[in-house]
Formats: C-alpha cells, structure tokens, sequence
C-alpha cells in the first residue's frame, strides 16, 4: 500500500513534468529568453508569460491551503518559509545563476527543454551543472566555501519570511491580492492578450506547480510522509515540495553513482526526466529535433562558466527561476522574491556586458 503511494507520486510528478517539457517547447517558454526580449527588444510577452506562472501558482497554493487540501508550512523542501532570513544567499546565489543561465544559453528548465530538442550543448551544461550542484548538496564544498559568512549574515525572524506572516495580514489575503493583481498585469498587454502561447506557457507552468504541491503536501504525501516516519527511512524527500531544476542534477549525479539504489529517485529526479521526455517527444512528433554543437572554443568555454555558475548559484540561492521565481514565490517567500529580482539583475547586466564587448570588437 505504502510502495503503491511512493510509485503513484513519482509517476504522476513524471507525467506532469512530460507535459511541462512538451508546453516548454511548443511555446518557448524561457526565462533567459524572457529577460533578452525585454532588455533587447522591449518585448515583455515571455516576461509576462513567467509572471502568469507565478501568478497562477501562488493563487493555486491560496486554494489549497484555504480549502484544507494541502498543509504547506515552514517544513518544506527547500524551506521557502523558513524563520532563517539568509539575504545575502538569496542575492548571491541569484545574481550567479542568472549570469550563468545567460552564458549557457538558458535556465535549468531550459536546458532539459533544449536536451529534448537535440541540443548536444546542453547536455554538458547539465552534466556540468550536476556536478556542481552535487559538490554545493552532497559534500563538504558548501559548508568550507559559504557556510561561515552566510550564517553570519543571516536574520531570524519572529514567524517565517512568508510575507502574510511578515505583514500580519495572512497568507491566504496578500497571496490572492499579489496573484489577481500579477493576472491583470501579464493580461493588460493587448500583444500578451493575443498571443496564445504565452498564456499557455504561463497556466500549464503555474498549474504544475500547484499539482507539485498537491502531491506532495496533499492526503498522498501525508500519508508517504506517515509511513516514510514510521519506517525510520526517507527514500522519498517527504517534505512538501514542488518542482525546481537545480538540486535535482545534483541528485541525479548522485543516483548515477549510485545507479543501483533506486531509492535515490525522488520527485527531483523524476520531474528533471520527465521535462527532457516531453521535450523530446514534441521535437519528434512536430519535427523539430535537430542536433547541434558548439560552434567555437569560446562558446564551449562560456556555457562551461554558465553551467558551474548555475550548478553553484542555484544551490545556494536555493533554486531557480523555476523553483525559486514561481515555485517559492508561490509560497509568498520574501527570499524567493529576492532570488528572483537577483536573477532578473545578474541575467541583464551579463546581457548588457555581451552587448557592450560586441560593440568594441565591433
């Protein structure tokens, strides 16, 4: 019965990852992407596609909470509520990945997309940012690299960052005023109106998220979470959780070397698989799979920068613009909001440096 809930949350993360991976390529669903239009191009269609997302995620976990249909507190992985205010890794850690994701040509969902449609070079972002992640998870790196002055400039705060708790007014109040307001705000443009990929982008992310939550924070994860106690053992990360694409590599580098113990597969891993096989089933049925390389040393070398800046950033900001930009912020995390402007920052001024270097060579 308990193995038959374990197989269930695990099987239905991996389907609805396969949808995110199909709708991520079908719509070209890129936050990296997002950020280029709108410094570039002064098109902000992607930008408010992202801001859908997390406008539906949050109204989602709104929902859920309100209706008793998930119980998401401070215990979550990774703990987006937590009391532990640590602004200097939400900003660092921010500011790394979205220089990275700018170098290596996307974010971590972006990357899995792309891996899907063919694209050789990020696979090695992905096995690049892996390894990172698993040395900043699964090793010493982070506590002898980080840990020392990033406890030091850490707050506690009397509750949790959730900025309902943080304001007094309640989560459920400043999570449906934030949400309906960030709706009007992706629906006012007249071009985002029009543009139906955009708007299916921005639902069927947010709406994964929200399924994450369900699972894992809903009847099927309390009772997994009930037994896993009861077991003394956690093959399944039984915190409520949703998806996010950085820790993931991490634990997927760690399952590879440890390709027998398949209890290392957790929710992680399998939304990190499912979003390549949507992509890749799409690419195929559409035809759009094409392969492609590096077409120079220095393109290899900067997605190589990317993906360690990632793999490093990532982790410590603790996610991505997944996990952190729609999936915490779906949980009103102050932190998760400043990892996403960090993000937003870091992804910009890279562009603006590439801009300027091009226009001195030039």
């Amino acid at each position: 019965m308990e193995l038959t809930i374990h197989h269930q949350i695990l099987a239905s993360v991996f389907g609805v990852a396969i949808v995110m991976g199909a709708v991520a390529n079908k719509t070209n669903f890129c936050t990296m992407g997002a950020v280029s239009d709108w410094v570039n191009m002064e098109d902000t269609g992607r930008m408010r596609a992202w801001l859908l997302a997390m406008a539906v995620a949050m109204l989602g976990v709104v929902a859920l909470e309100a209706s008793g249909k998930a119980e998401i507190g401070a215990a979550t992985f990774p703990p987006y509520r937590t009391a532990s205010f640590a602004w200097l890794r939400y900003l660092l850690g921010g500011l790394m990945f979205g220089v990275g994701m700018t170098l290596a040509s996307g974010c971590g969902n972006k990357t899995l997309v792309r891996i899907g449609g063919g694209n050789l070079k990020s696979l090695v972002v992905l096995v690049i940012a892996s390894v990172c992640a698993y040395l900043m998870l699964w090793t010493d790196f982070y506590g002898t690299v980080f840990n020392s002055w990033i406890s030091a400039t850490t707050v506690s705060l009397p509750k949790s960052q959730a900025l309902g708790d943080l304001t007094g007014a309640g989560n459920a109040v400043v999570g449906g005023i934030l949400g309906v307001a960030l709706v009007a705000f992706a629906f006012a443009s007249r071009e985002f109106r029009s543009n139906r990929d955009n708007i299916l982008a921005g639902v069927v992310i947010g709406l994964a998220v929200v399924i994450g939550w369900y699972l894992t924070a809903g009847p099927m994860g309390a009772a997994w979470k009930e037994w896993a106690d009861f077991a003394d053992t956690k093959p399944l990360r039984v915190e409520a959780q949703s998806f996010t694409f950085i820790s993931p590599m991490g634990d997927s580098a760690r399952f590879l070397m440890n390709i027998g113990d398949t209890w290392l597969i957790n929710f992680g891993i399998m939304a990190l698989a499912g979003v390549i096989v949507g992509s890749f089933v799409y690419a195929v049925v559409t035809r759009s799979f094409r392969v492609e390389w590096f077409v120079s040393a220095g393109d290899f070398g900067n997605h190589a920068v990317g993906a360690v800046l990632m793999g490093i950033g990532g982790v410590l900001s603790m996610g991505c613009t997944i996990g952190q930009a729609i999936t915490g912020i779906s949980t009103l995390a102050l932190g998760s909001i400043l990892t996403f402007v960090a993000i937003v920052a870091g992804a910009a001024g890279m562009m603006k440096y590439q801009y300027w270097r091009m226009m001195q060579e030039a």
